[in-house]
């Protein structure tokens, strides 16, 4: 967290929490929610200046109840998930690299959505894979040590257990679990779209 940040909190510690107006994308976008957005269930603009993202960036974490934020000065921003609190891309040197700029480390746990996402965990980060990466990973994926086909993909993903896909990274070879994207929220506990309470 920025120096900056943690002296506005100090001196300004009753700042109201701000709800709805920003979001991450299911493609790590950050994205700038006004009143008409979240009225009307919109994206939101994409954030593109530099410096803005990397101030989030850094200054982005979570509360105790999984509520996932952004601490602007003294106020936390709640950001709204449209599928984890993370988003990895691939890079051919570090493997996985999150929106936030940081490495994936020591992958433990690997699901597929019945909506063919893959979700990656490592330690406290549960990351979904930009969609712009899924056929290059899921071509990696293996039956019984050779290469899955297509068919042998779609099969599992209909709930048939004949093939048992797997996942490497790093040498560890993981067993693909299965969800869906509407449960990952209660699975990896995070609130996917924080609300003032009452």
């Amino acid at each position: 967290m920025d120096d900056v940040v943690r002296q506005a909190m100090a001196k300004w510690p009753n700042v109201p929490h701000c709800f709805g107006w920003l979001k991450l994308d299911a493609r790590g976008h950050w994205r700038m929610r006004d009143e008409r957005a979240q009225q009307q269930n919109l994206p939101g603009d994409r954030i593109a200046h530099p410096a803005l993202l990397g101030f989030i960036n850094r200054n982005y974490t979570h509360d105790e109840q999984g509520r996932w934020y952004f601490q602007n000065g003294p106020q936390r921003v709640y950001v709204d998930l449209e599928l984890t609190p993370h988003v990895v891309r691939t890079d051919p040197v570090a493997g996985f690299i999150t929106q936030t700029g940081d490495t994936l480390q020591a992958i433990s746990g690997a699901w597929l959505t019945r909506e063919g996402q893959l979700v990656l965990v490592s330690d406290a980060v549960v990351a979904a894979l930009d969609d712009r990466d899924a056929a290059a990973v899921l071509a990696t994926l293996t039956v019984a040590g050779r290469p899955a086909s297509d068919d042998e993909i779609m099969e599992w993903l209909d709930g048939s257990d004949a093939a048992a896909l797997v996942f490497s990274h790093g040498g560890n070879l993981l067993h693909l679990q299965r969800t869906s994207n509407a449960e990952l929220a209660e699975r990896f506990g995070f609130v996917a779209q924080p609300r003032a309470t009452a």
